[in-house]
Order: C-alpha cells, then sequence, then structure tokens
C-alpha cells in the first residue's frame, strides 16, 4: 500500500482511504459480521484512514466502525468523522452530536473531525458565528480532536472563500475526471495544495457512475490502450495522478472492491500517467462533451448572478441527469441549490437580466438554458418542498 505525508502534521496516510457510507447490508441494515471482516483485512493490507460521519448508515455507521476497531484495530488508524451543519442551531447541539459520536466510535479522541458538506460560505459564517470553531479549537487543544477540517459540496468561488477563511488542517472535495471544473475545481485542489492544507479526495468514482453509467463510446475509448484495465481503475489512477491528493476515498461494499483497490493503491505514484494515458482521457472527455447537454466548463465568469443563481451548479447537475443517467441528480439538486445551503441557488430564481450571457466564453444562451434546467430539474412542487425542508431544518 502506497502512502503520502499529511504535510501539515507528518501522518502518514495510506492513499486509499476507506469511506464508510456503502458498507455491505443484509435487509435494511448493515451486515455486521462482513463489514468488520472488511475493515480489519484491510487494515491488514495497509488501509490506514477510515472516513465515517454522524448520518452515514442511518447513523450506525459510526457504531460498525467503531466496533470493529476493539481489539487494538484503533491504534492502527486514523478515524474522520463529521458535524452535520443542517443539525446545528446552537452549539449544544453540536456538543450532543459530538458526545454520541465519541460513545458509538468507542474512542476518546477523533484524528480527522470535519465540519459535513458546506455547500456556500454563509453556511460556514454561521457556524462560526454560533461559535463551533472556537469550540473545536478548544476540544483540539485537550487532544479530543486532532485535526479540523470540512467537506465541500458548492461552487469553486465559496470552496475558495472558505478554504482561504481559516487555518484549516484538511479539507475534502469531490473530484475526479469528470469534476476536474466542477464545484472545488481542480484551481481549488492546488489553491488548497498552495496553502499546505492537505486535500482528501470523495467521489473519485461519482458513486460508482464513472464505472456503471459511461457512455458505450468512452468505454471503448479506455478498452483501446488496455482492455483489461476497467473504468474504476482509470478513475483512480486519474485522481492519484495528482501529488496534491493525500488520500482518495473510496466506499467499498465488497470484498473483491477492496482488493482490486489496494492492489491498484500499492501499484500507482503520483505524475505517472503516461503521454498515452493522459490522451485516452483527453478523447474520454472529448465524447463526454459531445453528450454533454450544455457545454458549460464552469469557469464561474458569468458569476456572481445578481438573482443568486447558482449557474454553473445548475447546469452541472442537468448534464450529469443525462450524461450518466444519474436517477439522483434531481435530488442532489435540490439538495446542494434548495435545501441545504444557507442561500437558495435554483435556476427559476434567473431574471433574465441577461448580463451573465455578456461574460460567457463558450455563447451559452444562459437564459434560455437556465429555463430548460428549471423545467427539467425542479417541477411545480419544488420551492414547496424546498420551503418546508429549510424550515424544518431552520434554515434561514
Amino acid at each position: 500500500m502506497n502512502t503520502r505525508v499529511n504535510v501539515k502534521n507528518g501522518d502518514q496516510l495510506s492513499i486509499l482511504g476507506f469511506g464508510c457510507m456503502r458498507f455491505p447490508t443484509k435487509g435494511n441494515s448493515i451486515d455486521e459480521p462482513r463489514a468488520i471482516a472488511m475493515i480489519r483485512d484491510s487494515i491488514a493490507k495497509g488501509v490506514n484512514y477510515f472516513d465515517t460521519a454522524y448520518i452515514y448508515h442511518g447513523g450506525k455507521s459510526e457504531s460498525l466502525l467503531g466496533q470493529a476497531l476493539l481489539g487494538g484495530y484503533r491504534e492502527k488508524v486514523k478515524i474522520a468523522t463529521k458535524l452535520p451543519p443542517f443539525m446545528v442551531n446552537k452549539l449544544d447541539n453540536a456538543k450532543k452530536i459530538m458526545a454520541t459520536q465519541l460513545e458509538r466510535l468507542q474512542t476518546n479522541y477523533i484524528d480527522y473531525y470535519l465540519l459535513h458538506m458546506l455547500t456556500d460560505k454563509p453556511m460556514f459564517d454561521r457556524l462560526v458565528s454560533l461559535g463551533v470553531l472556537e469550540w473545536l479549537e478548544q476540544l483540539k487543544k485537550e487532544g479530543t480532536v486532532k485535526n479540523i477540517g470540512f467537506s465541500f459540496h458548492g461552487k469553486k468561488t465559496d470552496f475558495e472563500d472558505i478554504v482561504q477563511a481559516y487555518p484549516w488542517d484538511f479539507c475534502q472535495i469531490q473530484y475526479n475526471y469528470l469534476d476536474e471544473n466542477n464545484q472545488a475545481t481542480k484551481s481549488g485542489l492546488l489553491l488548497a495544495a498552495s496553502l499546505g492544507i492537505p486535500v482528501i479526495v470523495m467521489e473519485p468514482l461519482r458513486g460508482g457512475k464513472l464505472v456503471n453509467n459511461l457512455p458505450e463510446k468512452v468505454i471503448k475509448t479506455f478498452q483501446s490502450y488496455d482492455k483489461h484495465r476497467t473504468p474504476a481503475e482509470w478513475a483512480l489512477r486519474w485522481v492519484w495522478n495528482h501529488p496534491e491528493v493525500t488520500v482518495l476515498l473510496s466506499g467499498m461494499s465488497t470484498e473483491e472492491q477492496i482488493a482490486d483497490n489496494i492492489r491498484i493503491a500499492s501499484e500507482t505514484e503520483a505524475n505517472s500517467l503516461s503521454e498515452e494515458e493522459r490522451k485516452v482521457f483527453a478523447k474520454v472527455k472529448e465524447v463526454m462533451m459531445e453528450k454533454t447537454k450544455v457545454p458549460c466548463t464552469a469557469c464561474a465568469y458569468c458569476m456572481p448572478c445578481p438573482a443568486g443563481v447558482d449557474i454553473p451548479g445548475c447546469f452541472s447537475s442537468y448534464n450529469d441527469k443525462y450524461l450518466l443517467n444519474d436517477k439522483s441528480a434531481r435530488w442532489k439538486y435540490m439538495q446542494t441549490l434548495g435545501a441545504l445551503s444557507v442561500k437558495p441557488a435554483y435556476a427559476s430564481m434567473c431574471k433574465e437580466c441577461g448580463k451573465c450571457e455578456k461574460h460567457c466564453p463558450q455563447n451559452i444562451e444562459i437564459r434560455k438554458e437556465l429555463r430548460t434546467v428549471s423545467k427539467e430539474m425542479e417541477g411545480i412542487l419544488y420551492k414547496p418542498i424546498v420551503s418546508v425542508a429549510r424550515k424544518f431544518l431552520k434554515i434561514k
């Protein structure tokens, strides 16, 4: 198992991290004996970074991980878990969640603690105003939390603001060959690295969609170079090729996935892709662009929108629905652009002022495309559902 050094604290971390969101299940519950065996087997083979969260598997993921790490395994690994901002309306909420997490994990400290799924800068500012960062700093002094970080699902400008707003110990972003220009983007990855902030990468396979939902032409493009290398291996090697990536998280749910990912992680180094392999990815991206509904590169020249619309984010969700046959695209659209973000940013908020179109280097008819996105991604019940969700979660 190859490792990379956390430049902030010197931790030697396995480049493959075990994402604890997709444990094998039996019926409606985690298959506990199997999941525990998988965790312990991966530790024996060199995996030492485990990423879970308060809400994964309906709250059962942390408990399962804690049970799996009994008997001397805890000392061999780093645990990362997360505080869900939408459940924190006052500091006491955060304190109760932390107490529960320590109990579930059967530990008295957490190695890597994240503010979970920040979608915009106002969400971070709200947590600061509640005293969450000061409280975490105190826990760090006491040794209960070793490293403070955040995971991010939003637009590039918000990532840039957040990553520079605090001396983070690490951050976590969605990054893969399809998302090089989405969310935090490659420039965000490079910015974090330039600040000396280790980057953990999530969704390297887009929840399996870069394995199971690829256009046939993309699969043939990969096979033209190497018939035996799977789409999953191509995607993982692409992420690990970036020296700025410290750990790649994979939500492994079978023994075969663990064995294959560990093999790849033991063979892959940074800056190891050949010129021919880079050309393969260039061809793949060409195919992807051919099948993309809106040719948005997420350059964000159209931003900020006077009406508050996250234009690149709207187009990204819309493109995913068709490019990858993503059945959850509408839910993700509602989650990141409406229900959980402090400031809603969905397509139908567009006032059609046209300011954005003057700055688009792709000459996209943005107003027209946003009307299409609104029709396809929102529907008649979208705004009422978002309104109810925000009231329930107490997001003003």
